[in-house]
């Protein structure tokens, strides 16, 4: 048996989710981790989400100057750590401001609907990147499951199969990774949809 770790991109697995009309919850996040782990390899050392809690501030949108003040509830994180073999390691999201979506066509005039918010999430990467390189050089553990879809892995994942360690990515229903995750893998892990969770 190999002791693992299963490490999850919440931003990644959050994006291709939602496209999917997935409900984004603790229990769904899960059941999703209980399908990168492999029982009959590995004993489950932790899992590990990564993930950014929601933007909470203020907007000022241009049209109108009307101000929007964003509170949002990020209960779920602390319900997700509190499961079973679950930690979460949090970065910081910033506000980076607005994008125009498209112009009305005339005589209609622009208005706030014109316009999204863009945010940019922060320390994420840098995170699993560190908890890799940690893991690896100390020998916590033999084998690294990862679900990301960021190449921005990769030299992490080189560093841990230099010290030895496996590295499992995991690839998610209807989702292809990109080659350059799949080449510096070990093991390439396909996973099925939870088969209690429907899309809405």
């Amino acid at each position: 048996m190999f002791k693992s770790v299963v490490m999850i991109d919440g931003g990644y697995l959050r994006a291709v989710s939602t496209a999917a009309r997935f409900k984004y919850t603790p229990p769904f996040i899960q059941a999703v981790a209980r399908q990168c782990h492999n029982p009959g390899e590995e004993s489950l050392l932790k899992i590990l989400y990564y993930d950014c809690p929601p933007f909470a501030g203020e907007l000022t949108y241009p049209v109108s100057s009307k101000k929007e003040k964003r509170t949002p509830d990020a209960h779920w994180l602390n319900e997700l750590s509190r499961m079973d073999y679950f930690a979460v390691r949090l970065g910081t999201v910033k506000f980076r401001g607005l994008t125009l979506l498209k112009v009305p066509p005339p005589p209609r005039a622009l208005t706030d609907e014109n316009f999204k918010p863009v945010f940019e999430q922060k320390g994420v990467d840098m995170r699993i990147g560190i908890d890799i390189a940690s893991m690896s050089e100390r020998a916590i553990v033999e084998r690294v499951v990862l679900l990301s879809g960021d190449t921005d892995m990769v030299p992490a994942m080189k560093h841990a199969r230099k010290c030895g360690i496996q590295v499992v990515a995991v690839e998610l229903p209807d989702r292809r990774l990109p080659s350059d995750l799949l080449t510096h893998a070990d093991i390439h892990r396909k996973i099925d949809r939870p088969p209690e969770f429907k899309p809405q």
